[in-house]
């Protein structure tokens, strides 16, 4: 895993535009309780048992005729009365909110036109075949944390024609040929074992902000030590 290379003084928005790239991979930290609960089960992945950054994974498409930059995902999505799950098109502005995501990370794989080409077309064919968001799916992985013997074996809890997030971008992954997280089945990848992966060429990740408001310096600042944390085991 190369060294991240952090970015500090931007914007969520300046961040993402700058870095995102068709093909890349996003990873996300968000601040709901279900974010919360998704970075504490990942803990036992770390050597120190710190819960990860991470609670969302998702795949860059490049900008499209409209002028904006779209992600592939496979989410949850609640708008209104409207209620979309699995795998879906969106614009990058959800992940412009800094409050919602205080911290970001691209991952480049370092894919030529061909791989990131092999991506497209099977995000496309998830997305038409209606590729569910399995929440079952991830209690099995949350669960399978806690055993690791389990990794490598099939999903207990999977179902047919579901993917959850990091499940989603490592299937992607493969389907070009690259295999970000060696050893595991496809419905165990978490988010944090696709910030560890062993081919990433590089790391963008961006640091929270200076804290303005005292009552949200607690969460920033359980943020920054982390990163400085891990940066430092990185060297």
């Amino acid at each position: 895993m190369p060294l991240p290379q952090t970015v500090s003084g931007i914007s969520n928005r300046e961040f993402l535009h700058t870095y995102a790239a068709p093909g890349r991979i996003g990873l996300a930290g968000g601040a709901d309780v279900v974010s919360r609960l998704i970075k504490r089960l990942q803990r036992g992945l770390d050597e120190e048992r710190q819960s990860s950054l991470w609670s969302h994974a998702f795949l860059f498409q490049g900008t499209r005729h409209d002028g904006h930059h779209w992600v592939f995902e496979s989410d949850l999505e609640v708008h209104r009365k409207n209620i979309r799950l699995g795998v879906q098109e969106n614009r990058i502005e959800k992940f412009c909110i800094e409050k919602n995501y205080p911290v970001l990370a691209v991952l480049d794989f370092g894919l030529g036109d061909g791989e990131v080409g092999a991506m497209m077309r099977e995000s496309l064919e998830m997305v038409a075949g209606r590729t569910r968001y399995s929440l079952r799916e991830l209690m099995g992985t949350l669960i399978a944390l806690r055993r690791p013997a389990m990794r490598a074996r099939p999903n207990p809890l999977a179902r047919p024609q579901s993917l959850f997030c990091s499940a989603f971008v490592t299937h992607v992954l493969r389907k070009a040929g690259i295999d970000p997280v060696p050893g595991l089945d496809v419905k165990h990848a978490a988010p944090e074992d696709l910030f560890r992966s062993p081919r990433i060429a590089n790391i963008w990740l961006l640091q929270p902000p200076p804290v303005v408001k005292a009552v949200k310096a607690p969460l920033k600042e359980r943020i920054a030590a982390r990163i400085r944390k891990r940066l430092g085991r990185a060297t």
